[in-house]
């Protein structure tokens, strides 16, 4: 019986998913499919009556239903909770569990791209308090050991993220950066700033240490403006395709059985794709 999976959002047409998992259900031969499904915002309910249904093993969820389906799984695991959103279904017995695998993403990224990366305290720069800085918190707070500043146009965005998620961070407007950056030891970008060649103004990286690592969540552009900033200041630079790659592999593992690799080979086909 072929088992089946899916990526919903909405839009959800220009998904690199069903590439990557397609990847991996024919490198190991499996009988599955992925496939994309656009499901409107009010059509989820319904969806996930088809889910308790049985007719898929699990799914991936994008932008903009990670916050509307945390309510509508049956559970949902202690570190979504923290983080308010779901990005990954599992169906067992009629019931949909819920979880999130954007921080594991980031993690895997960080430590296949940049080995090391978490030696030692660093303290850590994240720019954006919307949906994503929020795995990204959870991210840092379990690997990094230092402080973490959140940065954010409207300050009381920030201010409210930080006291949601309990850890050592601290909220701040774009304004404090050049106060922050010499002791800054990695930048990290979850805003959408970078997007269709959109850059941030305020940010110098020339007063960053020469060992900062700074790392963007956007990966279309592939190199942003902000990545091709620090890299032309010489700052070490780790793209954000491989977190895509990386929080894929916890799902297909739970609906196919198998654990997937993100290899050389896989992150080249998907990087074929780009811009495209």
């Amino acid at each position: 019986m072929t088992i089946k999976a899916f990526v919903t959002g909405h839009p959800i047409a220009h998904s690199r998913s069903p590439l990557i998992h397609g990847t991996w259900l024919a490198e190991h031969g499996i009988d599955g499919s992925y496939e994309a499904i656009d499901v409107a915002p009010a059509d989820l309910p319904a969806f996930f009556d088809r889910l308790r249904a049985g007719e898929f093993a699990g799914g991936n969820v994008t932008i903009p239903h990670k916050e509307a389906v945390f309510a509508l799984c049956d559970s949902v695991d202690d570190l979504a909770k923290t983080i308010g959103a779901v990005n990954t279904l599992v169906v067992r017995g009629g019931k949909v569990h819920g979880y999130n695998t954007d921080y594991l993403g980031f993690l895997g990224n960080l430590d296949a791209t940049a080995p090391g990366w978490s030696d030692g305290p660093r303290d850590a720069l994240v720019i954006g308090a919307g949906g994503a800085a929020r795995a990204i918190l959870v991210a840092l707070r379990e690997r990094n050991g230092g402080k973490v500043h959140v940065l954010n146009r409207t300050l009381a965005n920030a201010e409210a993220l930080v006291e949601e998620i309990e850890g050592p961070f601290e909220a701040h407007g774009f304004e404090a950066f050049a106060e922050l950056a010499p002791k800054i030891g990695i930048v990290v970008n979850t805003s959408s700033i970078g997007m269709h060649g959109s850059r941030f103004d305020w940010l110098d990286m020339s007063l960053l240490p020469k060992t900062s690592l700074v790392t963007d969540i956007v990966y279309t552009p592939l190199v942003t403006p902000l990545l091709a900033d620090a890299q032309a200041h010489g700052l070490e630079i780790v793209d954000g395709l491989g977190m895509l790659l990386h929080q894929a592999v916890p799902g297909f593992a739970d609906w196919f059985g198998v654990r997937p690799e993100v290899t050389p080979a896989l992150r080249a086909r998907i990087e074929a794709t780009l811009g495209h």
